[in-house]
């Protein structure tokens, strides 16, 4: 359902603060009613003046306008979000959640417990592989946006991440193109470059900023970063290179020449992100180039690309598709859309649907908005329990001699009555007891086979998995051989599989070749499973009875072990591990939710194998 009332979109970069106000129409689109560009100076872009520098602009141009709007979506810079496009197998959907979880805990270059982290599944490859952006922002950058929206006495609804709000953006207004166009947004501390073909999207940030220009104009003209942001902004431009007479003003001189030292390492590194696009994302040649961002607008930007590129170059217009309402300054806006992007972007996300959909708001932030939504019904909830507690109080206040009296009157019956149930409970404490042993004694003999049956399912389990890698790596290459082992097994029972895991992690660690064969046999010479007694489950090393009451095992740990195949197929170990998984995951001694791949996969280059933990959980563990 379409939200009709009026809401803010916030961009707090680098450099700006970007505040737009919109409202949908009539149409289902938006219509931009007020906007506003507030510099943060140097610091913005420092992390220990970031948060005041950008309470201080956003309270003050919430002031200046009288904005009356409280609904905000805010989108964290591109500096603060770290983004990755990964290629995932092709699996049952209910299983992708659990593989990206994975994905992200190798790829986010933090521990996930202080990220806030999201995914949108872009498409597939012709292979069948799913194409998957991940994103993730630490908590307290995400926290800390939140703590400036609640101070300036607005609702936050959601945090986006740049490069997808420009996604979105782009796509509402430039749907029509089809062949591969490219996106630049040079931004003060970071830059964007996306492209865009039949419907895929991919993105790189790339570590460049135009606040580059101004620090390194401010330290060879020796003036402070403000002054010489005012400088670039009023008199700067990029140097068209080769022999031409330098401006008579030592600042465009300056200036000119480190902004085309800036704009040449930019391109490099849009030259090699094109190069990957084509190269490994399988892209096609860019057709044209669009420029956003506040840098891109310094005179001949446009034409040092397009010299570079050679490639028709615009400026990218964020309000092509949009409704302006009459009281915007449209000279005002036209000089600053380029940069605009995001906010755009971001209020699209109060439509229907966009094409990419995130929101990396904090565990605590939405917990805290949900008590504070909640906070007036509590008040009211208190204040009608106080004067319901005092009617009550009232009317008891009257009945409590006539209770006291019919207490008096029924205390010699209850104490009859309280001895009669005391014997009864002794009674039956004593047959629970009896019950619970016999129940007890019951389950012992119903699991005296299981773990054997247990060992002996995880063998087939694994000559399943063998036989299926086997099977499809054999297409790339004819007679590989697959080889899949437990190294080490662990219970989490004290008492049970730990002396086996003891047991068998000594033969097998030292002779890899030995345990291949233990597995594909049948387990050691008599078909006894290794650390299983002849019979019957695990004995304790001590030799003694198990104590009454021990824990269960609930979990076995598996250290397994398998020849590398990656010489055959880049991706063959990670296949592996996941098809031990999941035909460890089909049996049904196993409960499949609780069972899954632990850690990362780890090679070893001096043997030829590689390593990989499971957790697998029994359905039927055995109590001691």
């Amino acid at each position: 359902m379409l939200n009709t009332k009026s809401f803010l979109t916030v961009d707090f970069g680098a450099g700006s603060l970007k505040l737009a106000e919109f409202e949908t129409n009539d149409a289902g689109g938006l219509t931009l009613k007020n906007f506003v560009i507030k510099p943060l100076g140097l610091e913005g872009s420092q992390e220990a003046t970031r948060e005041k520098a950008m309470l201080t602009a956003l309270q003050e141009t919430l002031a200046e306008k009288t904005i009356k709007s409280k609904s905000v979506n805010v989108c964290a810079p591109g500096f603060h979000v770290f983004s990755k496009f990964v290629k995932l197998p092709p699996v049952d959907a209910s299983k992708v959640g659990q593989i990206i979880q994975y994905e992200a805990q190798q790829n986010v270059p933090f521990p996930l417990a202080e990220v806030v982290w999201d995914y949108q599944i872009l498409g597939s490859a012709p292979s069948g592989e799913l194409e998957v952006l991940l994103v993730a922002v630490k908590s307290d950058i995400v926290e800390g946006l939140f703590r400036v929206v609640e101070q300036s006495k607005l609702k936050l609804n959601l945090c986006d991440a740049s490069p997808a709000a420009l996604c979105n953006a782009f796509r509402y207004n430039y749907g029509e193109l089809e062949d591969c166009t490219m996106l630049l947004d040079i931004g003060a501390k970071t830059s964007n470059l996306l492209f865009f073909e039949k419907g895929k999207v991919f993105s790189r940030s790339i570590n460049l900023g135009a606040n580059t220009i101004t620090q390194d104009f401010a330290n060879e003209a020796k003036l402070k970063f403000d002054e010489a942001e005012k400088i670039k902004i009023a008199e700067g431009f990029v140097s068209l290179g080769g022999a031409y007479e330098e401006p008579d003003n030592p600042h465009q001189a300056a200036i000119s020449k480190i902004a085309r030292q800036f704009m040449t390492k930019l391109h490099i590194q849009v030259n090699q992100t094109l190069q990957f696009y084509r190269g490994q994302q399988g892209g096609g040649a860019p057709q044209r180039l669009f420029l956003s961002g506040g840098a891109s607008i310094m005179p001949y930007t446009a034409q040092f690309f397009a010299e570079k590129l050679n490639v028709p170059v615009e400026y990218f217009n964020p309000f092509r598709n949009l409704q302006i309402d009459p009281a915007v300054n449209l000279e005002e806006l036209s000089r600053v859309a380029h940069g605009m992007g995001e906010v755009v972007g971001l209020g699209l996300r109060n439509l229907d649907n966009c094409p990419v959909e995130m929101n990396l708001m904090p565990e605590s932030t939405l917990r805290w908005q949900s008590f504070d939504q909640k906070k007036p019904y509590l008040i009211a909830t208190v204040f009608s329990l106080a004067l319901v507690a005092g009617a009550v109080g009232l009317m008891f206040s009257k009945l409590a001699t006539n209770k006291q009296a019919e207490v008096d009157r029924l205390q010699p019956q209850v104490a009859e009555l309280t001895a009669k149930t005391d014997k009864f409970k002794q009674a039956f404490s004593k047959l629970k007891k009896t019950e619970t042993e016999a129940d007890q004694a019951a389950k012992w003999l119903g699991q005296r086979y299981y773990w054997a049956d247990f060992i002996s399912e995880m063998r087939l389990a694994m000559l399943r998995a063998e036989s299926g890698i086997k099977k499809k790596l054999s297409v790339q290459k004819a007679g590989v051989d697959t080889g899949v082992w437990i190294e080490q097994m662990i219970s989490s029972s004290t008492i049970g599989l730990a002396s086996a895991g003891a047991t068998m992690s000594a033969p097998v660690q030292g002779n890899p070749e030995f345990a291949r064969n233990l597995y594909r046999e049948g387990g050691i010479p008599g078909g006894t499973p290794p650390g299983m007694p002849p019979g019957g489950p695990p004995v304790p090393p001590t030799g003694e009875a198990p104590a009454s009451g021990a824990a269960a095992t609930n979990l076995v740990t598996f250290v397994c072990r398998a020849i590398s195949l990656t010489s055959v197929d880049a991706s063959a170990n990670r296949d592996i591990a996941y098809a031990v998984q999941e035909e460890i995951k089909a049996s049904p001694l196993v409960n499949p939710a609780q069972t899954t791949l632990d850690g990362s996969i780890m090679t070893d280059e001096t043997t030829g194998t590689f390593t990989f933990t499971l957790k697998v959980a029994p359905l039927n563990p055995l109590n001691f």
